[in-house]
């Protein structure tokens, strides 16, 4: 696949995190009764990087959790012969919170709505909202994040990739054409 375009770097990143984080806390209030679930894969640092900037903003620490959604998926047939598992790690109980799923990119809103029937089957959260880096279009499903760091328009035949430090050695978005 070939580099079409660098639609993000590291400070355009760290700016929209600090932008939703701000939105998290003035939509909710404040940080009571809050939580913080970030989507396995790049959803995780995404996550963390989120708790750290509103800690930095409200002084309080927000509970995070990791959420594997592979089980969960409508295309686990697809994926492979025997996909790898992963475990959830929500070492807090969910019900009644106040949820923030945190995701990297949202396309069709088929990884939202298997990460809503994995939370289904954890609790009944008092709320769930959706924060996305990069909401690309195309939704198949109707799911909206309540935050996003950029709207990019795409074709189906472009690849919206995010790179993040903790897993891929650098921060940016890119598109890539198929």
């Amino acid at each position: 696949m070939e580099e079409k375009a660098r639609i993000m770097d590291e400070n355009a990143i760290n700016r929209a995190l600090k932008r939703i984080s701000h939105e998290i806390i003035e939509k909710n209030k404040g940080v009571d009764n809050l939580a913080i679930i970030g989507i396995r894969r790049r959803g995780v640092p995404l996550a963390k990087r989120l708790a750290d900037y509103i800690y930095s903003i409200e002084g309080e620490e927000i509970p995070v959790g990791i959420l594997d959604i592979t089980l969960y998926r409508d295309d686990l047939s697809s994926l492979a012969p025997s996909p790898v598992v992963h475990k959830t790690e929500i070492p807090f109980n969910i019900t009644d919170m106040n949820l923030v799923l945190v995701d990297d990119v949202i396309y069709t809103g088929r990884t939202v709505r298997a990460a809503l029937d994995a939370l289904a089957d954890l609790g009944r959260a008092k709320k769930i909202q959706l924060a996305v880096l990069v909401d690309r279009g195309h939704r198949e499903l109707p799911i909206r994040p309540d935050f996003v760091g950029k709207n990019v328009p795409t074709s189906r035949e472009e690849i919206v990739e995010v790179r993040l430090d903790e897993v891929d050695g650098e921060n940016c978005v890119l598109i890539l054409e198929r």
